[in-house]
């Protein structure tokens, strides 16, 4: 996975170095020789990722690091924070000021790598949900922004057989969080799958493999994203980097520091719940994109769109499709006699009655107004008539009610009914057949069912 990567050093040597190693395995490199000059570049650039050296004049790699995720352009670039410096304290100051990881000079070339390809996977999927958001933006069907997102509160999940570890990571997180400790990793999965916000995990578990459970959360589609803390011994470094290998999000030193631990779920969670929101708020778009709001049935675009489907393939041999337009009648009379607020609870009453009156294989959308549509694929005219006068005469006969109606109303409804026609047959011919097929219906009394061959 290539990546583009912005170096931030004061010092040329340092810079070249780390240069030649990322462009060997083919990332693209860009330079900054101090702070001032990286914040215009990662606004400009937007690299995937930033490895930013602490110790440089005039402004430090933390103050570069607090301005980068404080700017909504860069906030979502991942920050490594390069330093000669392994000192509790500047870890402690670096994840506070929103750093995402951290590398100690001098830099070891696996480490490096592993840190730069598990920061560069989250990078891309928010990268992914960002542009899905701003296309919606654009679309008109995501309004708002995103709020300032609450870091407490969360379902943590601690997988580890080691009690008192387990314990003590659980008693720090306690006070703002919900952690639950599993010493078992099938029970530990099923914590997870219970919409976990946090998996921390023992990468050296004796009785059972830490690693094999963040491979089995990271596989699983229902627990893919949920972001995994592993705890591990400074000196097993092949299991650390192992670990960022099979993606998980962040490691954690014994022995366990509380103040680090604290500010490592607290960045993890803030991570995980902005995609959330991100998530959240693409799906309710896609959904309203293509659902009436008033009545929750399909909108006329959704519609369309698998109406051309199935009719393309009914014309090349499929099954038929039949289409049945309906209309409430007097509808207007409704609305000028009781008011739009009753003609609204008419409409969603009938749509009620509409999709518990089909199957489940049709589609049933509001066309506009008081106009509905119901698609039916591999259904033959007969049929489709059969299953509209069932539905008319439900409506006939069952008074509607309506809050503030002191009695039910009566409502009727005509509808018009067509199939497919063979090759050459189109979605729009099939809705105009119908479409004639109820204003014959009108044109002879209302509350019937017509149906119109081509």
């Amino acid at each position: 996975m290539s990546a583009r990567v912005l170096v931030v050093d004061d010092i040329e040597a340092n810079v070249r170095l780390l240069q030649a190693k990322l462009e060997v395995e083919y990332y693209e490199v860009l330079t900054a020789p101090e702070g001032f000059t990286a914040l215009e570049k990662a606004a400009l650039e937007q690299p995937d990722i930033i490895l930013l050296d602490v110790m440089m004049p005039g402004m430090d790699g933390f103050e570069v690091c607090r301005r980068l995720k404080a700017n909504p352009v860069t906030q979502h670039i991942p920050v490594v924070l390069v330093t000669a410096l392994d000192g509790r304290r500047d870890r402690l100051t670096g994840l506070e000021a929103g750093a995402d990881d951290f590398l100690t000079k001098p830099i070891d070339d696996v480490a490096l790598f592993a840190r730069v390809r598990s920061l560069t996977r989250l990078k891309h999927v928010l990268d992914e949900l960002r542009q899905r958001e701003a296309s919606g933006r654009r679309l008109g069907v995501i309004e708002g922004t995103v709020a300032k997102l609450n870091a407490t509160g969360a379902r943590i999940v601690i997988a580890d057989d080691v009690e008192h570890q387990a314990h003590r990571v659980s008693g720090e997180l306690a006070l703002d969080h919900r952690p639950v400790i599993e010493t078992e990793p099938e029970k530990a999965m099923i914590a997870v799958r219970a919409r976990a916000d946090l998996l921390i995990v023992n990468a050296a578990s004796k009785k059972f493999d830490g690693l094999r459970l963040a491979a089995q959360v990271r596989s699983d589609d229902a627990t893919r994203h949920i972001p995994i803390l592993a705890i591990v011994d400074p000196d097993d470094r092949p299991r650390a980097v192992k670990a960022l290998e099979l993606g998980i999000n962040d490691i954690l030193n014994r022995p366990i520091d509380p103040e680090e631990l604290a500010a490592r779920v607290k960045t993890l969670i803030r991570q995980k719940r902005y995609t959330d929101v991100l998530r959240n708020t693409l799906d309710n778009s896609l959904e309203l994109a293509v659902t009436d709001t008033l009545t929750g049935l399909h909108n006329r675009r959704y519609m369309s769109s698998q109406a051309s489907a199935l009719v393309q393939r009914a014309a090349m041999g499929g099954e038929p499709v039949s289409a049945l337009l309906v209309d409430i009648d007097h509808f207007k009379r409704i609305n000028d006699t009781f008011g739009h607020d009753i003609g609204d609870e008419v409409l969603k009453e009938f749509a009620v009655r509409l999709a518990t009156n089909v199957r489940g294989i049709d589609l049933a959308c509001r066309f506009g107004g008081e106009e509905f549509v119901v698609i039916m694929p591999d259904t033959q005219l007969k049929d489709a008539l059969r299953i509209a006068e069932r539905l008319r005469l439900h409506v006939s006969g069952t008074p509607f009610r309506a809050p503030g109606l002191a009695d039910p109303l009566s409502v009727t409804i005509s509808v018009g009914v067509s199939c497919t026609e063979g090759q050459g047959d189109t979605p729009d011919a099939l809705l105009k057949r119908a479409d004639e097929a109820v204003y014959e219906a009108k044109a002879h009394g209302r509350n019937q069912v017509v149906s119109r061959a081509a």
